[in-house]
């Protein structure tokens, strides 16, 4: 019988065991591999980690990840021989519009004697350095990527971008062994390589990462602005309602009062009660156009008239509309001006406005003592100075002072009129003329607002001249002035208005001036009318029932017998074009809603035979 042994054969053991051991050091080198690319990931990661909790900047939480990985790699390879000579290890960091990439982050081996290291680009015929803030080309880097083995790896986003550039520069390894050298070159090109994909992903996550931060942050700041936007509106529409309800209750009261059955006050309080209505509505009215002067700034729509303004009469004017108020309070008003400063190109009517605005407010918070105007040149520049011996404003409130709809605390509690809008109107008002405010105040020791404007405005430059002759070729474009206007001999003036209390308004004011004036509801009842009638005047609303009043005056300029009849339109309309709108439809002039009786008269002479 056959016997076989259990031994294995003297031969094969002796011929087993160098593949083993070779096994066995592939393993080990495998482990140390993953070991050590473990070893990066949770550095890595730990860095993400941060980057998460922390708001860091872009350029610091990405150098942080790039400096880690070349400080990493470096210290694997002297944690084994894997080295076996002098080394160091670089990223070069590479933009997209450029051909070079730079070295920004550098890890040395520390050995002793090293000597600087030099990176082969294909042939020995090229060397580069490998230091801080060297420049290497694209195609070196390429070049480095594609020699065997690499001494280059690309560092990629998402789409494919190359961020950077993760390199190596050695000396020849030396050893006895070819194939030992192979092994070491082959587990190092792995190290690099891996470590360079863990450094991409790690630097595509960690740009995510501070893109979702940025994204919360501006999502934080626009909840935070929607917030005190509210909060604002809020308050603004609290202050507003006061402001409202306040000179209302006077004017329902006191015209309630004079309605009562059986009240016959004398002529004397009937004047006086009408005076406080008139006052009343006139504070509307102001209220209303402060609103709408913000919202034309800020949507850009506000018309500036250039001309010259004559400064001290336009001063003394608007001391003098202040005057009664400061009589009231028992204040002192004072008004001194350079006698160097006699004109200024400027809008009057909105220089006139912020100088009220100004004025105002320093009567409101003074209650002893004077408020005064002071008006000199500074360099290129005129300076408004109103200044008051009130209560002062504090350094807090001060940052707040121009902001829409922001009031003083103190001043709310006081029971003080405003809504917060002058002053903001006053800045844009100001920066819309080339100028600014500034405050100067201290508590208890009085206040001093500062409007400074330009002495030579760039913006129409020539002053009024040429913004008159502007604003006349405008309207010789958009208007009939063209056309030889005589005044007609008739007093018959055809009011077109669907507003009843309106219509009553300006059918009585103009009879009792001698006009004969037919009112007509709607479109239908004009054309019927003027099949009985040849106006001297046509009065148009532009808001009608049955059609809109510009289109209606349209339809007159295409009939002959009617091109020559003059159309002054009133309306509510206050925006930037809406003059330019309704010259282009025909319209001789136009006036706005509520209704100034007296130009309303001036505009009807100018286009008829007032009469006698």
């Amino acid at each position: 019988m056959q016997q076989y042994s259990s031994l294995p054969d003297q031969n094969s053991q002796i011929d087993a065991t160098p593949k083993l051991l070779t096994t066995i050091q592939q393993l080990r080198a495998k482990l140390w591999l993953e070991s050590s690319l473990n070893q990066l990931q949770s550095r890595l990661n730990h860095y993400l980690l941060s980057a998460c909790n922390n708001v860091l900047q872009a350029e610091v939480a990405e150098s942080e990840v790039l400096q880690a990985v070349v400080n990493e790699i470096n210290s694997v390879m002297n944690s084994t021989n894997l080295a076996l000579t002098d080394y160091a290890v670089g990223i070069a960091m590479f933009q997209p519009q450029e051909t070079v990439a730079t070295v920004c982050y550098i890890s040395r081996s520390p050995s002793q004697n090293s000597q600087p290291l030099f990176v082969d680009v294909l042939t020995a015929e090229k060397k580069l350095l490998l230091r801080l803030q060297e420049v290497i080309e694209f195609k070196d880097l390429q070049q480095l990527e594609n020699q065997q083995p690499p001494s280059a790896w690309r560092l990629a986003d998402d789409s494919g971008s190359i961020m950077g550039w993760l390199i190596i520069a050695a000396a020849p390894l030396s050893c006895d062994r070819e194939s030992l050298i192979e092994s070491k070159a082959q587990l190092r090109s792995q190290l690099m390589s891996r470590s360079a994909n863990y450094c991409t992903t790690a630097l595509v996550q960690l740009r995510h990462i501070l893109s979702w931060q940025q994204q919360y942050q501006q999502l934080s700041n626009s909840n935070q602005e929607l917030e005190r936007t509210n909060q604002l509106k809020n308050q603004f529409l609290a202050n507003t309602s006061h402001e409202i309800r306040t000179p209302l209750s006077s004017i329902i009261g006191f015209t309630h009062l004079l309605l009562a059955p059986g009240y016959e006050p004398t002529i004397e309080r009937q004047r006086e009660y009408l005076n406080i209505i008139q006052s009343s509505g006139k504070h509307l009215l102001a209220l209303i156009n402060d609103i709408l002067d913000l919202s034309k700034i800020e949507a850009n729509q506000l018309e500036v008239q250039w001309e010259s303004v004559d400064v001290p009469l336009l001063c003394s004017n608007v001391l003098a509309l202040v005057k009664e108020k400061a009589a009231n309070k028992g204040l002192r008003l004072c008004l001194e001006i350079d006698p160097d400063i006699t004109s200024l190109v400027a809008d009057s009517l909105r220089l006139k406005q912020m100088l009220l605005n100004l004025l105002f407010n320093a009567l409101k918070f003074t209650s002893k003592g004077s408020v005064g105007l002071q008006v000199v040149p500074k360099g290129g520049s005129v300076h408004f100075t109103v200044w008051d011996t009130g209560s002062g404003i504090s350094q807090e409130d001060q940052t707040q002072l121009f902001e829409p709809y922001f009031q003083i605390a103190k001043a709310v509690a006081g029971g003080a009129e405003g809504t917060g809008l002058g002053l903001a109107v006053t800045r844009k008002l100001a920066q819309i003329h080339g100028g600014s405010v500034k405050v100067e105040s201290e508590v208890d020791s009085g206040s001093r607002f500062t409007l400074l404007l330009p002495l030579k405005q760039e913006v129409g430059a020539g002053g009024d001249e040429e913004a008159r002759e502007a604003g006349e070729a405008g309207e010789a474009k958009y208007s009939l002035s063209h056309l030889p206007l005589t005044p007609s001999s008739s007093v018959d003036i055809l009011l077109v208005e669907n507003d009843l209390p309106n219509a009553d308004l300006m059918q009585i004011y103009l009879q009792k001036l001698g006009y004969q004036v037919t009112w007509v509801k709607n479109a239908a009842e004009m054309w019927e009318a003027l099949t009985q009638l040849y106006p001297a005047v046509i009065l148009m609303d532009v808001y009608l029932a049955d059609g809109n009043g510009l289109n209606l005056v349209r339809q007159l300029r295409e009939h002959e017998q009617y091109q020559t009849i003059p159309v002054i339109v009133q309306t509510a309309m206050a925006m930037k074009g809406d003059r330019e709108t309704c010259l282009a439809a025909g319209v001789n002039d136009y006036i706005s809603k509520p209704i100034d009786l007296p130009l309303l008269a001036s505009l009807v002479a100018k286009y008829s035979k007032p009469p006698i």
